[in-house]
């Protein structure tokens, strides 16, 4: 991945509908060789595919909370994970060093859903204990940080 790689990757981390021919114009190539870079940027698994952001509370996800999760000592992280990939409300998970094992950020629609998600949480093997935080409100979040050269670090 070279530095025109980096500014595509800028450009569409910013705004993933920007036709070749407008991310050529940006960065001084032609469509063409745009697509062909983005093509080379997927079949590597750089780029990992595109979604479209919403407002949670838009769409009746207006409770966000982070649930740290200890696991039993006889569990296995991996089994702990595949069942918390089954569950739609977790929206992102994160395996930790520390006293938890586990960090999920999850969405729902109410307090009661999220009281009924805890108790479906500390239902899964291998799961000791939770502890949740609830967010107030989202200040940001998704935000993509700048590209740098590893050359140039």
């Amino acid at each position: 991945m070279d530095s025109t790689d980096r500014q595509i990757l800028d450009l569409l981390r910013t705004n993933a509908r920007l036709s070749y021919a407008e991310l050529g114009r940006q960065i001084g190539l032609s469509p063409p060789a745009v697509h062909d870079r983005v093509s080379k940027l997927e079949a590597t698994g750089v780029i990992l595919g595109y979604r479209t952001l919403v407002e949670p509370e838009t769409i009746g996800l207006g409770v966000t909370a982070l649930v740290g999760i200890v696991q039993t000592d006889s569990s296995e992280a991996d089994d702990i994970a595949a069942e918390l990939a089954k569950l739609p409300e977790v929206e992102s998970c994160y395996y930790l060093a520390g006293q938890e094992s586990f960090l999920c950020k999850v969405r729902v629609g109410t307090i009661g859903q999220l009281e009924t998600l805890i108790g479906r949480l500390n239902r899964v093997p291998g799961v000791a204990r939770t502890h949740s935080t609830i967010a107030l409100s989202t200040k940001w979040e998704n935000r993509p940080q700048p590209l740098t050269d590893p050359d140039e670090q």
